[in-house]
């Protein structure tokens, strides 16, 4: 069953002694009213973005800081024209991620200015919310709001859902099918939460929690290849 956005701010002000330092069943810091809906809390884009550095070919720009002013061509996303021209050659070298290893998951940071950044259907952007929040007894997921995905922006690819007793801030993994500008504390996303049956198994107490507490964008942990499926043939 999923909250509305009266029972949602209900939840955020009633204490419930079971939660660590018997802190409310939800958290969104910060909080505006104006962004409540009726059945989700709109969520803002951070000012920072992460690129796999090995998705970046030779030379090219991962986005550009967009001047309303100007034109873009082809050879504006290079650093130089020899770096365009090795990529028109088709030269450069597939560098591809290993979900599975640490190996070559270093990431490119890029600041998104108050006058927008224009992103490129051809990387993947992992950029994060405003809001920090936590949850308790609850199920939290994310989406993407109708008008953002009407501008055929993705906020997430399989990881809009969230877990009960998750803390940070949210984790966008950012697609765009089309040249496409984005700004800093642009709504992003909603928020949703739903009650769930059952005992209680929560993501902060899980060993294997590997986001819980994440501020800035963060990149993907290693993906465990669990050897006894085989075994189990």
């Amino acid at each position: 069953m999923q909250l509305t956005g009266p029972e949602i701010k209900r939840q955020m002000k009633l204490l419930n002694p079971r939660n660590p330092n018997g802190c409310p069943n939800i958290i969104i810091e910060p909080f505006f009213e104006e962004c409540l809906g009726s059945n989700s809390y709109d969520l803002h884009l951070g000012d920072t973005l992460k690129v796999y550095k090995n998705t970046i070919p030779y030379g090219m720009k991962p986005a550009i800081e967009y001047d309303d002013n100007r034109m873009y061509k082809l050879a504006d996303w290079f650093e130089n024209t020899a770096a365009f021209n090795k990529y028109m050659r088709g030269e450069n070298l597939i560098r591809p991620i290993d979900p599975c290893k640490d190996a070559n998951r270093e990431t490119v940071t890029i600041r998104i200015p108050k006058n927008g950044l224009m992103l490129s259907p051809m990387f993947g952007y992992l950029g994060n919310t405003v809001e920090y929040t936590e949850t308790y007894n609850l199920f939290p997921y994310i989406d993407g709001k109708s008008s953002v995905g009407r501008n055929f922006i993705s906020v997430h690819e399989t990881a809009g859902r969230g877990d009960d007793g998750f803390c940070g801030n949210w984790t966008l993994e950012i697609t765009v099918k089309n040249y496409t500008i984005v700004y800093p504390n642009m709504r992003i996303g909603q928020i949703y939460y739903e009650k769930f049956d059952g005992a209680r198994k929560p993501y902060h107490q899980n060993q294997s929690n590997h986001y819980c507490g994440q501020r800035e964008p963060t990149p993907a942990a290693p993906i465990p290849i669990d050897n006894f499926v085989q075994n189990h043939r």
